[in-house]
């Protein structure tokens, strides 16, 4: 069986540039798969080749099977992307909108499974209004059902829940869930870390156009992550700065602290102390995808 996604020595500079620099990935069919990255990582450029919309200057890019410049037309019926910006014809409501995207894969008659979208993804008193009229969270849920209305196998998502409440979100993932348990891959960039720590089975983290971390998402936060000491000060301090660059997180008075030693832990108190700081509040906690990210980010 082949990969949903294979990518071989991909390359792909935009002048001075270099966006990807050497890509290898696979992804199997079923998985769900995280893509991990600052910005300006090259994730979207990855994506953006994959579906087309970008010619790699080397390598190969394959969709279930099929390559994305020779045989284009089946990799394009066997993707659906849900792009990052809000992208959307003004003047069509949601079904109209649905109904076009359907034509453009040549399915006619494709009403049933447009309401099962729209039901699901929570649309379905939306369906006859103007795009335009709609709110950023319901404009970004029309785009997964864009995306998903001629029912591809492989799935990406880049950045689906950005601006998206909490309820909306939790009822897309259910949705998303459901799609991946139904046999489909699904790919997610995202910078909530938790949501791919919760989701994805495996994650591969780009630096620079290149993948710097691949692996489980268990065996990462086993191999790169370390305990968390999080604290709350009753007032911010400055820290000296070798204290400072051991923080994962720095937000006025919470910091959060990494540590493999629980030894550590006396240092950091210590430091804490010395720079005036006074604490209210503590908390040890496990690894988590955050303190990988950083973690990885932060190695030469």
């Amino acid at each position: 069986m082949s990969p949903a996604i294979r990518v071989v020595g991909v390359t792909k500079r935009f002048r001075s540039l270099q966006a990807l620099a050497g890509v290898d990935l696979e992804v199997a069919q079923g998985e769900f798969f995280g893509l991990l990255g600052p910005n300006g990582a090259g994730k979207t450029t990855l994506i953006s080749s994959l579906a087309g919309l970008a010619r790699p200057d080397s390598g190969t890019l394959e969709v279930m099977g099929h390559d994305v410049v020779r045989d284009y037309r089946a990799a394009r019926m066997a993707l659906g992307v849900v792009p990052q910006e809000l992208v959307f014809d003004p003047f069509f409501t949601v079904r109209e909108m649905l109904r076009l995207q359907s034509g453009y894969f040549g399915l006619r008659n494709n009403d049933d499974w447009i309401d099962e979208i729209l039901h699901h993804l929570d649309l379905t008193s939306k369906a006859n209004a103007n795009m335009r009229m709609l709110s950023g969270g319901m404009k970004r849920r029309a785009l997964v059902a864009q995306a998903l209305v001629h029912r591809p196998p492989v799935i990406v998502l880049d950045e689906p829940t950005a601006g998206v409440d909490v309820e909306l979100r939790q009822g897309l993932w259910q949705f998303i869930r459901k799609l991946n348990r139904d046999g489909h891959t699904i790919v997610l960039t995202t910078h909530y870390l938790e949501e791919a720590e919760t989701l994805c089975g495996r994650i591969a983290m780009l630096k620079a156009g290149r993948i710097v971390a691949l692996d489980t998402t268990a065996n990462l936060l086993q191999r790169f992550a370390c305990r968390a000491l999080t604290l709350k000060l009753a007032a911010p301090v400055v820290l000296p700065p070798m204290l400072a660059s051991r923080a994962s997180k720095q937000d006025g008075v919470e910091l959060a602290f990494g540590f493999d030693r629980f030894d550590e832990v006396a240092d950091i108190l210590v430091g804490i102390k010395s720079a005036g700081g006074a604490i209210v509040d503590m908390a040890l906690g496990t690894p988590d995808m955050e303190q990988v990210f950083v973690g990885i980010m932060n190695q030469n």
